[in-house]
């Protein structure tokens, strides 16, 4: 008898819903497949919101964890004393990050990851107005929601921080972008601008580059902080180990979580903590979780040694030639195939199709997710062939044809 509805069933009467995609009940992984309690294998083109960039069931990370199991201390309190993990992980950071980049500060998630660089400069400038992209996503927490904008739903009768929200810029955009200068001449010199490079809850939509460009050269003019949110398109999965990359910027403070297991937040020497401020940023398990430290480590590790960044530069490049060519032959339905490595939006030409057609890949055994109200995301681990990759594209296209 089948474990996973009844799973779903009791799970559904004590928790709240809080989004629950599809009836998944997962048990086990291996690869670029995820298994489910009944022994179902289904192929996962979206890394669990590029949470398992390095795939399943890796013995590497076996390891730690048999590891840390022989261990007496697993979590502390790691603001108040220091780890060896935390001390590891920093250093892996920041070598793959410019010099100007210093300081690690670690946290246990991606909300909590902005919410820190926001007070990093808060800290020192004051509480006036923060500037952020249309369609934004940078969490959920309450500070990280005032700048987050891709649903209304997330937003719904919150308190909001002052801010100010600017049009984001892709290469197929017609860009306003004075808009930043307007409002510094109009209004008031923001705190700071934050911004993802690819747009992850907002479509998968890679920036411009003189986009990107434009905002670092106005908020250096005026002494503004520029925040780059590295949390969905981090650690190699645009084809290099963090976004901004492609853009020849180098941001002030960055934030980093997913794929490196824990939530990280980045900052250059102007707005570090001084004396005066210690005690302004703290956390119970920030840099104190041992295990998913050490397990940040080791992903950092298999990435280099297996060169995943530049195959998810090669695979990125061939998903995304075969979805324009699908486009080409069904352009009425989809509308574009856009995306920067392994991070691939697929915008269909309603809701409607989008979703009957991420349901009907969870029936083929084919995990897919939403970005935005038509983008279907396609992020799958960074380990992926191109015989995988072709397999889930050939039942999508399957679908696009049959919807």
């Amino acid at each position: 008898m089948a474990r996973a509805p009844s799973i779903v069933r009791e799970s559904l009467k004590v928790r709240v819903q809080s989004g629950f995609k599809n009836p998944l009940v997962v048990r086990d992984g291996e690869g670029c497949y995820i298994k489910d309690v009944d022994n179902k294998k289904y192929l996962d083109f979206h890394s669990i919101v590029c949470t398992n960039n390095v795939g399943y069931g890796r013995p590497e990370l076996k390891e730690v964890i048999k590891q840390y199991s022989k261990r007496g201390v697993y979590k502390i309190d790691g603001t108040f004393f220091y780890t060896e993990e935390a001390l590891i992980l920093a250093k892996k950071v920041l070598k793959t990050l410019p010099h100007s980049l210093k300081k690690v500060f670690f946290i246990n998630s991606g909300a909590e990851a902005v919410e820190n660089a926001i007070k990093l400069v808060y800290s020192k400038k004051g509480p006036y107005t923060g500037v952020c992209m249309e369609n934004a996503f940078h969490g959920r927490t309450l500070g990280a929601l005032t700048f987050t904008n891709s649903k209304s739903i997330h937003k719904r009768n919150f308190p909001m921080f002052p801010h100010h929200e600017l049009q984001f810029c892709s290469e197929k955009d017609y860009c306003r972008y004075k808009e930043l200068e307007d409002l510094i001449v109009r209004e008031v010199t923001p705190a700071f601008v934050i911004m993802e490079c690819v747009q992850g809850e907002g479509g998968y939509r890679p920036a411009s580059k003189a986009f990107v460009q434009y905002l670092r050269k106005i908020t250096k003019e005026h002494d503004i902080a520029f925040i780059i949110d590295e949390i969905q398109s981090g650690m190699g999965r645009t084809g290099k180990w963090w976004s901004f990359e492609h853009y020849n910027v180098v941001p002030d403070i960055m934030t980093a979580a997913k794929s490196l297991q824990v939530g990280a937040t980045i900052t250059s020497a102007q707005y570090d903590v001084n004396k005066e401020e210690i005690g302004s940023i703290s956390s119970t398990w920030g840099g104190g979780h041992l295990i998913d430290l050490a397990m940040g480590s080791a992903v950092m590790d298999i990435i280099q040694k297996e060169n995943l960044v530049k195959n998810a530069e090669r695979m990125g490049k061939y998903m995304l030639n075969r979805f324009k060519e699908i486009q080409m032959k069904y352009p009425g339905k989809i509308i574009d195939a856009r995306g920067l490595g392994l991070m691939i939006g697929v915008e269909m030409d309603n809701k409607h199709r989008q979703q009957k057609i991420i349901d009907a890949a969870f029936k083929g055994k084919l995990l897919l997710l939403g970005a935005s109200e038509k983008t279907i995301r396609i992020a799958p681990p960074m380990v992926i062939d191109e015989a995988t990759a072709d397999k889930g594209i050939e039942i999508l296209e399957k679908l696009i044809k049959k919807y």
